[in-house]
């Protein structure tokens, strides 16, 4: 039943998209003085990929029996290499089309919450504006490299506003004087250790400015903000559903197992789970220097955070293999100015207290190895 119940449905939909996917781009798509042109604003869900929310163009004509949404941000996992395009960053996003009714279905059962802005534009504006979504679904325009910061769902919508206004007008008006990585913090409400991950990979590029306008609930703050002819440009914030709802607590995802579980290292102070922690400390950092040189995307270059996960320090399963103790001395004095100087480049910074119960716990367990394995000095009486 479940699955003769999913056919029947994607059936319709796929019906749905070809009837609106005929009006699209049959030589008769002028819309009338009574169309609608609005940007949708998704809320944010519990997946990884939903986290910071999404944007998306609406153009509703009841004239002609319209209603369809624009989204950019559609990939395809069948892709060959996905994972290493991805990873490197050259991993092609398109736009898609969906009737509004298909749209809103998928965020009501997502149960995220739909807000949306009508913008005030001519009829002409209105029209070019539908000629340039479609034209970019049929000429291939619409696939895009994406970038986290400078080329995502919401900047290109962006930028779409202000080439049909032929003007800059569309620009950040919301957490102007605060970085990028300040700005994406309150996202991870209750996604503890995702907050972590986001915080040690990225370099220093989030720590720029927070100038450019990337996120969602960005655009709507701004929107809100910004006049057109003497005129806000948009007239209203709709609420079209409002079920967006907290993630639910996780026994395991949140800052009480992180801290347990490096006391607990701490407390142990046993030689093979130091090594042990100190080794998957060196293999991210291999992993952040991978993606550092590999990877196009910006915000994993620079990544001073290879301080604290410094690659060197698996030479400790060398030098205490071959019982070097000379070797292991110097290894830990080397990785303790690596982390003063990493106190030092983090002073500043945001994320400052997430890493400081890491940058404690390497501490403390390199100071205990230089200790055991310095050179005793003879004394002779």
């Amino acid at each position: 039943m479940n699955m003769l119940a999913s056919m029947i449905k994607k059936n319709a939909l796929l019906l749905c998209f070809l009837i609106a996917s005929q009006w699209i781009f049959s030589q008769k798509n002028l819309i009338s003085n009574s169309s609608k042109v609005s940007v949708i604003t998704c809320g944010t869900g519990n997946e990884s990929y939903s986290l910071f929310g999404h944007t998306a163009l609406r153009i509703q004509d009841p004239a002609n029996a319209l209603d369809l949404v624009y989204n950019y941000g559609a990939f395809d996992f069948q892709t060959p290499n996905f994972v290493m395009k991805f990873v490197k960053g050259d991993l092609q996003y398109f736009a898609a089309v969906h009737t509004f009714p298909e749209f809103i279905s998928q965020y009501q059962y997502e149960e995220r919450a739909v807000f949306e802005q009508e913008l005030r534009l001519s009829t002409t504006q209105k029209q070019d504006l539908f000629n340039a979504l479609n034209e970019s679904l049929t000429s291939g325009s619409s696939y895009y490299t994406y970038k986290f910061i400078d080329k995502n769902c919401t900047s290109m919508v962006v930028d779409l506003i202000n080439k049909t206004l032929q003007t800059k007008l569309i620009v950040n008006k919301s957490h102007e004087d605060e970085t990028y990585r300040a700005i994406l913090f309150p996202y991870f409400q209750n996604h503890f250790y995702e907050k972590l991950g986001t915080s040690i990979i990225f370099g220093t590029k989030v720590d720029q400015q927070g100038t450019q306008l990337f996120l969602p609930f960005q655009l709507l703050e701004s929107l809100k903000k910004i006049q057109y002819q003497n005129n806000p440009i948009v007239s209203e914030t709709k609420t079209l559903l409002s079920l967006n709802k907290e993630a639910p607590f996780s026994y395991w995802n949140n800052p009480y197992t992180y801290f347990a579980l490096l006391f607990f290292i701490v407390v142990l102070n046993k030689r093979f789970v130091n090594i042990f922690f100190l080794s998957i400390m060196a293999c991210i950092g291999l992993f952040f220097s991978f993606a550092w040189f590999y990877s196009l995307h910006l915000e994993l270059a620079n990544n001073y955070n290879i301080f604290l996960f410094n690659p060197t320090l698996l030479g400790f399963l060398l030098f205490f293999w071959r019982k070097n103790k000379r070797g292991i001395y110097r290894l830990a004095l080397f990785n303790l100015l690596c982390l003063f100087v990493y106190l030092v480049i983090m002073i500043n910074k945001v994320h400052l207290i997430l890493v400081l119960p890491l940058l404690v716990t390497s501490g403390i367990i390199l100071v205990r190895i230089a200790i055991q394995n310095k050179r005793r000095i003879p004394i002779i009486i």
